[in-house]
């Protein structure tokens, strides 16, 4: 063993000055908790944007091709050249329109999407997430009776897919009829005329997501053509792409595949970029406060050096008497210290690792579902994250040790004998 390192381990575990080891002990405590602590920190925080990002994916697409002049009318054309584009997975034409839907006195607004059954399954993940019903009734009609007062008999209406808090609302149930009212209405004798057509509900979906689960509809691609009166016009093309952060070249990469302008491709970080790095200023807000923690921790190992060392200066001054140089004594108080950042953020990593499995494998810790968007604390750990933390940690605590080492190796082995 180096004979630096001999000593600073002997001055570590000295058990004459047990307050000095209690400081020790506190230092390493404290390098320990901060660290657990932000790795804790960073999963969670990382978890809940994990989270987000695949509820949102989960009911919007990851490229989205629009055109700057309003809708597609040669949308079956752009469609193939879209899917031949490398990284495209599947596409999708899309209806989009902002309706009214209501049962009896209970009304809401909504945003309608007119999709393909099948092809759209494909490219957004609104079938995985129905809590019931099933999506392909969209492409198809429902017999229904009307009751007496919508005049009775038997009629074939078109489904409709609704979110499962607007289904509460509304105090609807599969089966039942709703009204569509769209604000564009129709030139009558006596003015504009609201549009209002009737849709059996074949689907709820649970998203997770409030705000979608109370605004967005869906409902066949044929049908909300006829309902918003666009004939053969789709309002966009909807893409999956196989690399979800690749997106954005795969984006760059379609809109040269249809011609440029007048299209426009936008990827999922494009559309959600306020969200997400907000997400990302969160996380790096509290790396620095909870870094603080640590940072506490290493004036504590200030402290704990510069106690020493003013006890063991008589040490110092027979050691350097013996012929160590300024750079071995400084060497041996850097390593104690070291020692101690380094036990206290091993034991903080092995501590942050535990709590975030404990957290996922139980979720003891519940969150109230009609206010987050998500029910128990989800945690995501990244080895870049802990690794991260560790090396600030001990590079923290290694600049810590520099003065007290520095006041080490100051000492003149003379004046100390002299005065002691």
């Amino acid at each position: 063993m180096n004979w630096e390192l001999m000593v600073g381990t002997r001055y570590l575990r000295s058990r004459r000055r047990a307050f000095l080891s209690l400081i020790s002990a506190l230092s390493l405590a404290g390098v320990t908790i901060g660290v657990a602590t932000l790795l804790i920190v960073l999963a969670v925080m990382s978890g809940l944007e994990s989270e987000l990002r695949n509820k949102i994916l989960g009911f919007n697409p990851q490229v989205t091709l629009a055109s700057f002049t309003g809708g597609l009318t040669d949308w079956r054309d752009v469609l193939e050249r879209v899917r031949q584009v490398p990284d495209v997975q599947a596409a999708s034409p899309v209806v989009y329109g902002q309706a009214m839907v209501g049962l009896g006195r209970s009304v809401s607004g909504v945003i309608v999407r007119g999709i393909d059954p099948k092809e759209g399954a494909d490219v957004i993940d609104v079938g995985r997430h129905l809590v019931s019903g099933r999506l392909e009734d969209l492409g198809r009609s429902h017999p229904v009776t009307l009751p007496p007062e919508d005049g009775g008999g038997e009629v074939q209406l078109p489904g409709i897919v609704i979110g499962q808090e607007l289904a509460k609302q509304l105090g609807v149930e599969l089966g039942e009829v709703l009204n569509v009212i769209s604000p564009l209405g129709t030139p009558g004798p006596t003015g504009m005329v609201p549009r209002m057509k009737r849709f059996v509900l074949v689907g709820v979906f649970d998203s997770g997501m409030f705000e979608y689960d109370t605004t967005l509809t869906y409902m066949d691609l044929a049908e909300a053509q006829r309902f918003f009166d666009q004939g053969d016009t789709v309002s966009a093309i909807e893409v999956r792409v196989q690399s979800l952060y690749g997106a954005r070249d795969t984006a760059r990469a379609i809109e040269r595949a249809v011609g440029g302008f007048p299209f426009r491709a936008r990827d999922w970080m494009e559309v959600n970029r306020n969200l997400f790095l907000a997400f990302k200023l969160e996380k790096v807000v509290y790396f620095i406060v909870l870094t603080l923690i640590v940072l506490v921790a290493a004036f504590n190992i200030v402290a704990t050096l510069i106690m020493v060392v003013m006890e063991k200066r008589k040490d110092i001054a027979i050691l350097k008497s013996m012929g160590a140089t300024d750079r071995s004594i400084a060497r041996i108080f850097m390593l104690k210290g070291l020692i101690i950042g380094f036990v206290g953020t091993l034991l903080g990593v092995v501590g942050g690792y535990a709590g975030c499995w404990l957290l996922r494998r139980y979720q003891f810790v519940e969150l109230p579902k009609d206010v987050f968007y998500v029910s128990t604390l989800p945690v995501r750990v990244y080895g870049e994250n802990f690794a991260t933390v560790a090396l600030v940690s001990v590079v923290i605590c290694l600049l810590a040790t520099i003065y007290p080492a520095r006041q080490a190796a100051g000492l003149a082995p003379v004046e100390v004998i002299r005065y002691e």
